[in-house]
């Protein structure tokens, strides 16, 4: 721009920026376009969804297209050739009485797991704010060890403390030679009691680095007001701890829904008369014992739905009560 408009323009008292010959100001020029609309989060999270897309998506195809075909040993072994049949896997296994009652099963199982898992993962990490250094350290290595161990050593670990002859519970209790596993509902707390053992370090130590990040002088404040641990807990960790808690509510319905090794190992495969199954041990059931793989990919389909469902409406009712997510 010529020097004698730039003097013109400061007699006059104009301050607005120079404009370029496009006419918009060069410091506030921005990229115009569809991608420029883009959030800028969504494009830190796409490396992710590169890998993980694929990574779910495709085996989430191949099940629901198994599920819409007619495909067992035979046309495994290619003897038969595959045929498509729709919707019928779908209404064989809703029309199947013992669908609903494991349903059934599985949701109480799951239901109860979860608040188990809660509460004492929510006792330990509060707990783990009242002792020492020494105690803090044994607590969370002995908690992070059962974390860490695979749920097939876990429960095979616990077998052998339940054993009806020489099990370390009998001798403790003193009622040598009784089966845990024989009992219906004494079977299913055996094993809640080791899925919780396995689940409670994730939400304890979740629920630890939470109640860590609140200020000392909130807590402080609380004290000076005469509120005990218990109400502190209640009415001022918990609020301030809620974004943690959806995390870890949703990771706990997801896995103790989902449960399969610890019911397969410590039953038998589902108890005496399949009395203890649950979705995943009925879908395996379905699919290897009895052979009929398209029937256990439509239940793997109907599982994952009721997982999204339900997680959804968990989500949704938070939202609904002003929660920020």
């Amino acid at each position: 721009m010529p020097a004698t408009t730039v003097t013109a323009r400061a007699d006059r008292g104009d301050s607005s920026p120079v404009r370029p010959a496009g006419g918009v100001p060069a410091k506030g020029r921005r990229r115009s376009g569809p991608l420029a609309r883009i959030p800028v989060p969504l494009w830190l999270l796409l490396p992710a969804a590169l890998v993980l897309i694929p990574l779910f998506g495709y085996p989430l195809y191949q099940l629901g297209l198994l599920s819409v075909l007619k495909f067992g040993q035979p046309q495994a072994s290619g003897g038969v050739p595959t045929e498509f049949v729709g919707l019928s896997n779908y209404t064989d296994v809703l029309g199947d009485s013992q669908f609903w009652s494991v349903l059934g099963q599985t949701l109480a199982f799951a239901a109860f797991c979860v608040v188990a898992t809660l509460v004492v993962g929510a006792v330990c990490a509060v707990l783990l704010t009242r002792v020492g250094k020494w105690p803090r350290l044994l607590l969370m290595f002995g908690a992070l060890g059962a974390w860490a161990a695979p749920a097939m050593t876990g429960s095979t670990v616990w077998m052998f403390l339940l054993d009806t002859n020489s099990g370390l519970v009998n001798e403790i209790l003193g009622t040598q030679g009784h089966n845990w596993m024989y009992d219906k509902w004494s079977a299913f707390a055996m094993v809640a009691v080791v899925v919780v053992w396995h689940s409670f370090p994730f939400v304890m130590i979740t629920l630890y680095a939470g109640i860590q990040a609140i200020p000392d002088s909130v807590l402080e404040a609380a004290r000076l007001d005469g509120a005990g641990t218990a109400t502190i807990f209640r009415k001022v960790m918990l609020p301030m701890l809620r974004p943690l808690l959806v995390i870890v509510v949703i990771q706990s319905i997801i896995w103790d829904f989902k449960v399969f090794t610890q019911i397969y190992v410590m039953t038998g495969g589902g108890g005496i008369a399949g009395q203890n199954l649950v979705l995943n041990v009925y879908a395996y059931q379905k699919a290897f014992v009895a052979e009929n793989y398209s029937l256990g990919a439509a239940i793997g389909v109907l599982m994952t739905l009721i997982l999204l469902a339900v997680t959804a409406v968990y989500i949704r009712s938070l939202r609904r009560s002003g929660e920020e997510l």
